[in-house]
């Protein structure tokens, strides 16, 4: 080979290896996730290997004087390598390699790139075994090689001779072309020549591209799972609660497109996730189907073990029915009054509640969780009162309570009060006369009837023995016409002047003070109360009533004083 022309090659692989290194450092920072390689894929059935390559032999030229320019062979920068290898497994293959190295000619004596082996050249090719252990992105070999190497110089013509080599080195993955390029960041050789009776060993270090192909064995199938879940944790939900489905992909490769699908009643999906609207689906059993398939954009899922599905399942719950007591508040009442009716209403899904009332009788009012119940035209009893709530899906639920209303009072019928009675026994001159001492008595009748303007008093006199005895007498005499002086009843004037206290002196209404005369022998005056509605006769039997216009009351004049009563007024008064 020409050496301009490997000069050239030397070159270009130089450079591409250069700016394909960091390019292939920073794909380890893509984002696609890595994955362990047993499931992303199989390890490589072809590698081709291209590239540069640099050789350093050391052995003498034979037939060359020692000391002499190009005596010994030396460094070669310029060189170029390729292999092909075939892999039985994931680990073991054979290779055949073929390298070329040649020292240019054309560099001038004392620059920086002059040889005093000037034209030194090896080339040839080899075969052997190849031993490599794939580790995701990372693959290192080693291999062992023999074959024929062609070994020449300026100073003598160039000759065959056999070539052992063994080394290493180290292949990182890029995601380059669905990673099928690699970068080989180092492959180092040692090599034994033996060539026109000269041993020469020789360390070789290449780097370039490697292009993989085909397959050792199928990459393993895509796995799909998929699970249902809610807020709550579980797979049952209500109606209107969101339910997710999660899935777990397996075993799919990075460089390949992945496309999810996802089918189902309310479903909607995006990605590796689907969510369901359980807003309109009715109580029961649901499923989701999810799909994943992966491949080169356009034909995914194409190639058998591309595709996986799952299915996740959810139950939707029927919404539970809202529960009510209800209490009225007094629980027992008057006719015609009302009580208060609190429903306590709860719906364990916090659904919107409406109340309704009904009562056995009277009337309920109120659409809240209060209510008013009125008993106007209800008879006396127990009432029955129901309390109704339902859900905005149609489930109701009802209590029960009841109200008491009493029997309507009926007032007991008005009876005769009896009051205070006054005596008329100490006044020997004037027995009928109302004295001081009866002025207490009768404050207390008058603030009586003053307190209850619908009353009325009564005012029964009493004679005794002596006085009924003389009224006896006295009427037989005028009945004979032989009594100069007209009869006086004694029980009747006691009355009458005592009705006449109540009108002169505390200001009471004549007509509502009667008198009347008991036939109880005593010098009384008994007082007596009537309110409106009470019969005095059937109360206070016995009674005779006075006739005022006969028995006229008698003016209240103090007795004359003495004449030493009026001597000891006029000396004090002095």
């Amino acid at each position: 080979m020409d050496s301009r022309v490997m000069k050239l090659v030397g070159r270009v692989v130089i450079l591409a290896c250069a700016a394909l290194l960091p390019v292939a450092l920073l794909a380890q920072d893509t984002d696609k996730p890595a994955a362990p390689a047993a499931k992303r894929d199989s390890a490589s059935k072809w590698d081709i290997f291209v590239g540069y390559s640099y050789l350093a032999p050391n052995a003498k030229i034979k037939g060359t004087v020692q000391g002499a320019p190009g005596s010994t062979y030396g460094q070669i920068n310029f060189g170029g390598i390729m292999s092909v290898t075939r892999f039985f497994n994931r680990h073991l293959g054979v290779q055949i390699e073929g390298d070329e190295h040649i020292e240019s000619e054309d560099w001038p004596v004392g620059s920086n790139n002059y040889s005093d082996n000037s034209n030194d050249d090896f080339a040839g090719g080899s075969a052997g075994v190849i031993y490599r252990i794939p580790m995701g992105n990372i693959t290192p070999f080693v291999h062992a090689l023999v074959g024929m190497e062609e070994v020449g110089s300026v100073y003598r013509t160039d000759t065959w001779g056999e070539v052992g080599t063994v080394g290493g080195g180290l292949d990182f993955r890029t995601p380059f072309f669905y990673r099928h390029f690699s970068v080989r960041l180092i492959q180092g050789d040692y090599q034994y020549i033996e060539a026109d009776s000269t041993a020469i060993r020789a360390y070789r270090i290449s780097s370039g591209l490697v292009y993989s192909f085909g397959a050792i064995a199928p990459p393993p199938p895509v796995t799909l799972m998929c699970e249902a879940g809610s807020a709550n944790g579980g797979a049952s939900v209500f109606p209107g609660e969101a339910v997710t489905v999660a899935s777990v992909t397996g075993a799919v490769q990075p460089e390949m497109n992945v496309l999810y699908s996802w089918t189902g009643t309310g479903v909607t999906g995006k990605g590796a996730r689907a969510t369901v609207d359980t807003a309109m689906l009715a109580p029961g059993s649901y499923s989701v189907h999810g799909l994943v398939k992966e491949g080169k954009p356009g034909k995914e899922g194409l190639k058998p073990g591309e595709s996986a599905e799952c299915v996740a399942s959810f139950t939707v719950k029927a919404f539970e029915p809202p529960t009510i007591s209800c209490a009225a508040v007094p629980g027992t009442i008057k006719p015609g009054e009302s009580a208060t009716i609190q429903a306590t209403a709860l719906s364990p899904q916090s659904r919107p509640l409406t109340y309704t009332y009904g009562a056995t009788a009277g009337t309920v009012t109120g659409s809240g969780n209060t209510a008013t119940f009125n008993s106007a035209g209800a008879p006396s009893g127990a009432v029955g009162i129901t309390c109704n709530v339902s859900d905005d899906k149609g489930q109701i639920a009802t209590a029960n309570t009841s109200v008491a209303i009493m029997q309507p009072y009926i007032p007991p019928p008005a009876r005769t009060q009896a009051l205070c009675a006054t005596s008329f026994k100490k006044d020997k001159k004037r027995p009928t006369r109302v004295n001081n001492e009866a002025k207490a008595c009768l404050d207390d009748v008058a603030l009586n009837l003053r307190k209850h303007p619908d009353a009325r008093a009564v005012v029964v006199g009493q004679s005794d023995a002596d006085e009924k005895a003389r009224q006896a007498l006295a009427e037989r005499l005028e009945a004979q016409k032989r009594h100069p002086q007209p009869v006086e009843d004694a029980a009747a004037q006691r009355a009458v002047n005592t009705k006449d206290y109540l009108v002169t002196e505390q200001g009471i209404d004549a007509s509502r003070v009667s008198v009347a005369t008991s036939p109880t022998d005593d010098q009384m005056v008994e007082n007596y109360l009537v309110p409106a509605g009470a019969a005095f006769s059937v109360d206070v039997p016995g009674t005779k009533m006075v006739n005022e216009a006969v028995a006229k009351p008698h003016p209240r004049k103090p007795l004359p004083a003495k004449k030493h009563l009026k001597k000891q007024v006029k000396k004090a008064a002095q």
